[in-house]
């Protein structure tokens, strides 16, 4: 985005006219944004009235802000108090005058901070003591919510370390949180995204107090033993975070306040599209889960894809909504899925408000992989996306300047419905981002209706042989880009800018060699890290991204970090 400021002049528009209607019976002020979507139940939705459609069009500029660095923004503003409070491209924290755009203050120094985006802040009071909660990499920041101070007694000097409480071999793993905290009176939970290879670090969901920083109490996404859940991993190591991980919330959760009770949707299991070494149903792999927020016990949970490899993680927060049977209102809990469903249940016991189905879905082929039998399909509400397997040859564009091409790739490719991936090309529709994405679904909570934006990029999904990558005559850094950045990059640095995966064609102009191979190190944005492979690994990385030279040579097809037999194949959009 090269106007920051235009995404927050769209926000004052929404957020800061006076409210002309009753609120809604609930403790929620649907006339503030003070949480991250609006409000704890991520509803999206005000009962501010002044605009209408009437006179949206006589909107005019109340006030503009530029900061400092530009770049992409995806973070969501508060504004609390007359305060508006976002974060930067630059990952900077800032306070703006609501009123005026006048900046309060802006924490950080943009020159020595390491780079991600960030959809936001979180805001915590108790008394006279005002905080605004913040992450960049791997650790989260307390800020003096009035002077942008870090607050030095929180932690270690005003940062936590996100890896506190993991075990000991996932110390050095790679982590990142991106989206706000979620707070219940002394206790903050914080969203994190993982590498999805491998390597992982366990997704553990931890609460820490929010005063001190002091862990409180984990759940085990993938649980140990004498843990419920243990039973359905095949691998009976694999909460020993060798060669599984994952498991994790990076998309935010929900929160009802007034019971306690804290909704958490999880991502699928790593690595994501070969699952030889964790066969089974994999919980609690994309579930919901329903925590006790106070205690971490488990109140209940809904698996929405076993044994995930599609990588059909849950993209975004649910929503806490009303819902009427028969004559009754019901307090209900909605989730939206990257395949394009709804599934509704009540919020309190987890039943299903309309029947799900084990539907049978093809085996898989590839060697070692065993596909899951069946998958959960909601029989109401109706898809709000597509499948693959109801795509036909007139779906083809007839404006397409390679219509033929794409009718013989549609032909061959495998559109079964849940088709596992394989050598040849699947067709995934919807693809990897969604139907639902990560910005989620918008509802107004009494009325039963949510509002979704659902994306219809379909995708060809490929898996490859790790051994059948030749190494012969390759350099080191050759064979290992191919083996860990050719998915996404690309064998030729061209990217995939429809997947927002930069070009490397020109890493010239902006890195040497050091700072390369601390960025494949620590990751940066969307870029998982790689902190397994080896000093000499990560520098012939970079020399070979950078056409440096480096001596050609027999490669060994060893590696420091553990690779599985199949990795993803070339990303291709249809």
């Amino acid at each position: 985005m090269k106007h920051p400021e235009l995404y927050l002049l769209l926000t004052v528009f929404i957020i800061t006219f006076s409210c002309a209607e009753e609120k809604k019976d609930s403790q929620i002020d649907y006339t503030k944004w003070e949480e991250f979507q609006g409000g704890p139940d991520r509803n999206q939705y005000s009962t501010l009235s002044e605009i209408t459609l009437d006179n949206v069009k006589d909107l005019k500029v109340a006030w503009s802000h530029s900061l400092p660095e530009s770049g992409q923004m995806q973070m969501n503003p508060i504004i609390v108090d007359d305060i508006l409070y976002g974060i930067g491209a630059d990952v900077r924290p800032f306070a703006l005058n609501a009123a005026t755009g006048e900046r309060i203050w802006i924490h950080g120094d943009p020159l020595k901070v390491w780079h991600s985006t960030s959809r936001g802040v979180t805001y915590f009071s108790k008394g006279a003591d005002k905080r605004i909660y913040y992450s960049m990499g791997s650790h989260l920041y307390a800020l003096d919510a009035l002077t942008g101070e870090l607050i030095t007694d929180f932690a270690d000097n005003g940062q936590l370390d996100l890896h506190k409480g993991l075990p000991e071999i996932a110390q050095d793993k790679f982590l990142v949180s991106n989206t706000p905290a979620t707070i219940y009176k002394d206790l903050i939970i914080v969203p994190l995204r993982m590498s999805e290879s491998a390597d992982a670090a366990p997704g553990d969901i931890r609460a820490f107090n929010v005063l001190t920083g002091e862990l409180v109490w984990t759940f085990h996404t993938i649980p140990y033993p004498g843990e419920e859940g243990y039973e359905t991993w095949e691998n009976k190591n694999a909460y020993k975070n060798t060669n599984v991980g994952a498991v994790n919330n990076w998309c935010g959760m929900t929160i009802d306040r007034e019971n306690g009770v804290v909704y958490i949707p999880l991502g699928s299991a790593s690595p994501d599209f070969y699952g030889g070494n964790r066969k089974g149903a994999n919980l609690y792999s994309d579930c919901l889960l329903a925590l006790n927020i106070e205690t971490g016990e488990k109140l209940w949970h809904f698996q929405f894809t076993h044994h995930d490899i599609w990588d059909r993680d849950l993209p975004s927060t649910p929503n806490l909504i009303e819902v009427t049977r028969e004559g009754k209102k019901i307090k209900a809990i909605a989730q939206v899925t990257k395949q394009g469903y709804v599934f509704v249940f009540n919020r309190f016991t987890g039943e299903p408000l309309f029947d799900i189905e084990e539907v049978p879905v093809p085996k898989s082929g590839i060697n070692g992989e065993q596909a899951y039998a069946t998958q959960p399909i909601p029989t109401k509400p109706k898809p709000f996306a597509r499948r693959s397997d109801e795509l036909t040859e007139a779906d083809i564009s007839p404006y397409a300047e390679n219509k033929e091409e794409l009718l013989e790739t549609f032909r061959k490719a495998d559109k079964r419905f849940y088709a596992p991936p394989s050598e040849q090309p699947v067709l995934l529709l919807p693809g990897y981002d969604g139907g639902a994405e990560w910005g989620g679904a918008a509802a107004d909570p009494e009325d039963g209706i949510i509002y979704i934006n659902s994306n219809e990029m379909a995708w060809l999904l490929t898996v490859k042989k790790t051994e059948s990558i030749p190494s012969a005559a390759k350099s080191l850094g050759e064979q290992r880009y191919n083996d860990f950045c050719a998915v996404c990059h690309q064998k030729d640095f061209s990217g995939s800018p429809e997947s927002r995966v930069p070009s490397l064609l020109n890493p010239e102009n902006k890195f040497n060699v050091a700072q390369m191979a601390d960025l494949i190190d620590k990751g940066q944005g969307m870029m998982p890290g790689f902190p397994t492979l080896s000093i000499t690994e990560k520098e012939e990385i970079a020399k070979y991204v950078l056409k440096l030279e480096t001596d050609k040579q027999e490669v060994s097809s060893e590696s420091s970090a553990y690779q599985d037999p199949y990795i993803h194949g070339d990303i291709t959009n249809f």
